[in-house]
């Protein structure tokens, strides 16, 4: 698969299922504004991979927020595993700290097999942080409390999502992400 591929195949993931069926009420915004960075990462290693996560960091940090205000950090080749995947989540907060990034950018998580602890694997709530590829979202904290000042309610979001995606289904959620018209 291509790097083009692997944008195309997550600008669908965002397009119809994040802006589709509103499960991140900010991401339309920024969307269509074209400040969203895609970063496909050929990382084969958790290595390659920290590495390319410092230079993202490092690239948003220093972007204007009005040309690159979020990253999405796409990593196809490394971390399948939904467990390894995870783990890593401890050291990409490590590297914020070390970097003296904390309050300044945040990670969240997205994974083909995400799973939320105390769920069974294909409970339909997971499929809110299920994308196409591993995929760690980089964001400016500034965004984030600004969006969170101008939403009303959310605490609601998360709760609202698993009811779209649980009145979707399997079914539903597969056909929503095809391709096909």
């Amino acid at each position: 698969m291509t790097s083009d591929q692997v944008v195309a195949d997550t600008r669908l993931w965002l397009e119809k299922a994040v802006i589709g069926l509103n499960l991140c009420p900010f991401a339309k915004a920024v969307y269509i504004k074209n400040q969203v960075r895609f970063r496909v990462s050929e990382a084969i290693t958790v290595e390659q991979l920290a590495i390319d996560y410092i230079e993202e960091l490092e690239l948003l940090i220093s972007s204007d927020p009005e040309k690159v205000e979020t990253t999405l950090l796409i990593h196809p080749k490394v971390l399948q595993r939904f467990l390894d995947f995870n783990d890593f989540l401890a050291i990409a907060e490590v590297i914020i700290e070390d970097r003296q990034l904390t309050g300044e950018l945040q990670v969240a998580s997205f994974h083909p097999r995400f799973q939320f602890e105390g769920t069974a694997v294909n409970d339909m709530e997971n499929f809110t942080n299920r994308s196409p590829y591993p995929t760690l979202h980089l964001l400016r904290e500034a965004s984030i409390d600004r969006a969170v000042a101008t939403f009303p309610d959310t605490e609601q979001i998360y709760q609202k999502n698993i009811e779209t995606v649980t009145q979707l289904g399997l079914a539903g959620w597969k056909a929503l992400l095809s391709d096909q018209p």
